[in-house]
């Protein structure tokens, strides 16, 4: 196989992830900067063009030929006019942004553009845990739910690239309001944040406290794994809100491999199992016949792969 070359950035909220990839997956060179998002676009614009300066100048140092850049971004983004739309709340100004045409003015490169969670997914796909799939549903589980879909081993955006916001699923009618403006999201009750909340909530209502111990759930599965009874319950309902998001999802793609990321899948094999166990349960069965629900493999280097493969790809023309 032939070398090539592109630039992979993972934009976050507290940090910028970048490196320099090769087709077959290989880090050359990477590094980290503090994204400044709660400064201005403007100044994360400029620690996205440091970063790529850097990557340039390793890759012009050891004589590689960049084939261009990728960016995985929070946010809506319209892949086809590359814009930022929004929705992207923990990046100050992140909206109605043409990114990808501001940086290729400043860095004179090809520039492409997805939303982070598209590009993790896309990374698992062609590198990690659904290396050999064709058809995978990808999922990050944390402070919200992100997600991405590969259909016949291409990413789907939907019409304009506005689509696959898998954590805004409707789970719950007329349930309590999500960050999204909407009510009763499957990120509202599935995510971490939503399982650390309703720990909390009944931990106040039966007067448990934690002295020292910071409420997260790194602590939720501790306690899980010791056989605590609330959060023990708290877990369960955990999975069985999430195991009712995959189920519809399988229900809709039937994909060869449900991929789940972020920390809570990293606790161990039995919050997977427990996850494939609820929504095998909500699933339609011949939907779910070829369907394996797995971990990540990459951790977070996902990001920065996936941003890769869409400059090796051609994911977006």
């Amino acid at each position: 196989m032939e070398k090539k070359y592109a630039i992979g950035i993972d934009l976050g909220g507290t940090s910028i992830k970048y490196a320099l990839i090769t087709n077959d997956g290989e880090f050359l060179f990477q590094g980290k900067l503090p994204s400044l998002a709660d400064v201005s676009a403007e100044a994360v614009i400029g620690q996205l063009v440091k970063a790529v300066e850097a990557v340039k100048g390793f890759a012009a140092t050891e004589g590689y030929e960049v084939m261009g850049i990728g960016i995985g971004t929070p946010g809506i983004v319209d892949v086809t006019c590359r814009i930022v739309l929004g929705g992207a709340e923990n990046i100050k100004g992140w909206e109605q942004l043409p990114l990808a045409d501001i940086l290729e003015a400043s860095v004179g490169m090809r520039v492409l553009l997805s939303n982070d969670a598209n590009l993790m997914g896309l990374g698992e796909t062609m590198y990690g845990a659904g290396k050999g799939a064709t058809d995978v549903v990808f999922l990050t589980v944390g402070t919200g739910i992100g997600g991405a879909v590969i259909i016949d081993g291409k990413l789907f955006f939907g019409f304009g690239g506005r689509g696959t916001e898998l954590g805004h699923v409707p789970l719950i009618a007329n349930g309590e309001q999500c960050a999204c403006g909407s009510v009763g999201c499957l990120e509202h009750y599935a995510s971490t944040s939503a399982l650390v909340r309703r720990f909390e909530k009944l931990s106040m209502e039966n007067g448990r406290t934690y002295p020292g111990k910071e409420m997260n759930g790194e602590l939720i599965v501790q306690l899980y794994k010791e056989g605590d009874q609330l959060a023990t319950e708290c877990l369960e309902e955990h999975c069985d809100y999430l195991g009712h998001g995959i189920a519809g999802f399988i229900n809709i793609f039937s994909p060869q491999r449900i991929v789940i990321g972020g920390g809570l899948s990293e606790a161990g094999d039995f919050y997977i199992e427990k996850v494939s166990s609820y929504a095998k349960r909500y699933a339609i069965p011949d939907c779910t016949t070829n369907t394996l629900i797995m971990a990540a493999h990459l951790g977070n280097k996902a990001g920065s792969i996936g941003a890769a493969s869409l400059v090796f790809n051609s994911f977006i023309p």
